[in-house]
């Protein structure tokens, strides 16, 4: 025991010794190295306990957070004009959407069934072979025997160029050129803008059809159309059209020199 208390106060006095003397820990170095902060690090730990904003690459660091308030607390008037606004931009996109331009519906290409061909009575006092186009009820119709006539359906003249007269057929003519009269040519460039060929030849894309029947010395025809929805309407230039079918059917029917009145 006596040996171990020995032991211990020896070891006490050593390390009272040690720190009695700074010097040889300091002897290790000929000049103590300075302590250096960077002022990335420091300057913001410094400014927050002074309780002060510190700039930092540009951007100032608030130490303290702002005041904010509250929806509820804003001034009533305000929250009156922004409820207000809402309404004004939704009535505003409500007018946009009623006030979008329609857009037009394009025209009909179907053909109305009444124009569709039928034998019907005929009762009046002209000869078989004899054409009747009534013009203001859009039919055709050729004269049959035994009291029948066979009906189609026609386009006549639109306003300004329809007519009336008696006629005859002077020729027939299959897949006919078209060559539109100068007159014709220069109305269509001023009222309509197109430019209309001096001469087309004969073809599914020619507007005179599978069949011509022409009539007198006028510039007129009975002829077939490419624009079969046309027919039943007042759309040509005084020519009398019809259904590529139905045109085709009347040439084999009607002969050279037989009567057309229009009326």
């Amino acid at each position: 025991m006596k040996q171990l208390a020995l032991l211990l106060m020896s070891g006490v006095a050593l390390s009272l010794a040690a720190f009695s003397n700074p010097a040889v820990a300091g002897d290790r170095y000929g000049q103590l190295p300075p302590v250096v902060l960077s002022p990335d690090l420091s300057a913001p730990w410094v400014m927050q306990l002074s309780g002060q904003a510190a700039p930092r690459g540009g951007v100032v660091y608030r130490t303290q957070p702002r005041t904010v308030r509250s929806v509820a607390a804003q001034p009533r008037m305000l929250r009156s004009q922004s409820r207000q606004l809402t309404r004004s931009q939704t009535r505003q996109v409500t007018n946009v959407s009623l006030a979008a331009p329609r857009v037009k519906p394009a025209p009909s290409r179907q053909l109305d069934e009444r124009f569709l061909p039928q034998t019907v009575f005929y009762d009046g006092n002209q000869k078989p072979g004899t054409i009747i186009i009534n013009t203001s009820e859009r039919y055709l119709y050729f004269v049959l025997s035994d009291g029948q006539a066979r009906r189609y359906g026609v386009g006549v003249g639109k306003e300004g160029h329809a007519w009336s007269g008696t006629e005859k057929i002077s020729r027939k003519a299959e897949w006919p050129d078209w060559r539109p009269p100068a007159e014709m040519i220069k109305r269509v460039r001023e009222k309509e803008g197109r430019i209309l060929p001096v001469h087309m030849v004969g073809g599914p894309e020619n507007p005179l059809g599978a069949r011509a029947l022409y009539l007198g010395s006028t510039l007129y025809r009975i002829h077939g159309t490419n624009q079969p929805w046309t027919i039943g309407k007042a759309v040509s230039s005084g020519c009398i059209r019809m259904r590529n079918e139905d045109v085709t059917e009347l040439y084999e029917r009607a002969q050279v020199g037989a009567k057309v009145i229009v009326m």
